[in-house]
């Protein structure tokens, strides 16, 4: 491994709770540093968020400030780790956030005259110069709001191909099945009663938590979100960027104020289920589509069908007549800092000597991962 970074982490040893995105690219940049480093895992492969989201590295919507700035540092990261592990399938390919009325291109104006919008890769294109760029979205929609900085990895074949990178620097172990039960001061204890010790620990858990795991974020300002996403089949021709439309710009931050002050409100069900459009495209060719932010209710197991043909009545009515019929669905869950509580961009706690719990990333967890992990070895 080649990627410069600091400080050296030589001689140390690291244990790393979670297969999650958060977990390996804490597990890739102890290694990176110097480490040795030992990865635990709850499940027999990760099954999380991390391996249900688009894949997106999304910059364009980030809040001004320390979130846009982690945005950007883990931008140049991911591309950096790419060039290690090509496995990982980064594309620097941006984004177009497709624009339907002349309030929504109100707001994209408003936000190319802000002063970070270069910074941000910002260009409002016209119809024609959107399909010059990405010539397969034939649907309605009379301008683009164009972000160059934005990004994807191919989020299902990354942790798999960050791992066989890890093995193969002979440093690093690691061990699916491993539920923990315990931490110590300076280690935790896995379900099987072994105790995993370092100079620095790591706990990067999932959003679904029961027993102990559970215990040591109840008292923290943390919702969990439920998504809906779906997969079509291969989509006949390339789809050179990343897309969304305009709800969006009620979602991200960067947006929101204005998109609140311009735009008419969201019909009810989309907005009950925060719904909005990103649509990425995989490497086999389908599109992945999504997605809402619901907030999880106990007890509720069902997934309805009505948000999601919300969200692909909105795909088609970008992409028209080439859209692919869908060939899958999911839903998932992740942890977020609720901005209710807490303006962190995401948990960092000491909970024992030596034992450190990252959380809440959210779904700006594939984005900022490699960002929270050189955060985690520089502190």
């Amino acid at each position: 491994m080649t990627l410069p970074l600091e400080p050296r982490l030589r001689g140390e040893r690291v244990v790393v709770v979670g297969g999650g995105i958060l977990g390996t690219l804490h597990a890739y940049l102890a290694v990176a540093g110097g480490a040795e480093v030992v990865h635990l895992e709850r499940d027999p492969v990760p099954a999380g968020a991390s391996v249900r989201n688009f894949g997106l590295i999304w910059v364009s919507g980030r809040a001004p400030g320390r979130e846009f700035e982690l945005a950007l540092r883990a931008r140049h990261l991911w591309e950096v780790i790419a060039q290690d592990v090509p496995g990982i399938r980064f594309r620097a390919n941006g984004s177009f956030t497709l624009l339907a009325d002349d309030d929504e291109v109100e707001v994209a104006r408003r936000a190319t005259q802000r002063p970070d919008a270069a910074r941000r890769g910002f260009d409002l294109m016209t119809r024609a110069e959107v399909l010059v760029r990405n010539p397969v979205v034939r649907g309605q929609f009379i301008a683009g709001l164009y972000c160059e900085r934005d990004a994807a990895v191919e989020s299902r074949v990354a942790l798999a191909a960050l791992r066989h990178a890890l093995i193969s620097s002979g440093r690093y172990r690691y061990h699916a099945g491993r539920e923990l039960v315990g931490v110590r001061d300076g280690a935790v204890v896995d379900h099987r009663g072994d105790v995993h010790a370092g100079d620095r620990v790591v706990l990067c858990l999932g959003a679904s938590l029961t027993g102990f795991a559970r215990e040591l974020v109840e008292s923290e300002p943390l919702r969990t979100v439920r998504l809906q996403m779906a997969e079509t089949e291969p989509l006949a021709d390339p789809l050179t960027t990343s897309i969304a439309n305009a709800d969006t710009f009620r979602y991200y931050p960067h947006f929101r104020a204005d998109a609140l002050e311009v735009l008419a409100p969201q019909e009810a069900t989309a907005a009950h289920y925060a719904i909005q459009l990103l649509i990425q495209q995989r490497c086999h060719g389908g599109l992945t589509v999504g997605d809402t932010h619901e907030g999880e209710r106990p007890g509720v197991f069902d997934a309805p069908d009505r948000p999601l043909d919300i969200i692909l009545a909105a795909a088609r009515h970008l992409i028209g007549p080439a859209m692919p019929r869908v060939e899958r669905r999911w839903t998932g869950v992740y942890h977020q800092v609720d901005p209710a509580r807490s303006d962190e961009v995401y948990l960092r706690r000491d909970v024992a000597s030596g034992v450190t719990l990252v959380t809440g990333a959210g779904g700006r967890g594939m984005t900022l991962a490699p960002a929270i992990a050189e955060e985690s070895f520089r502190d």
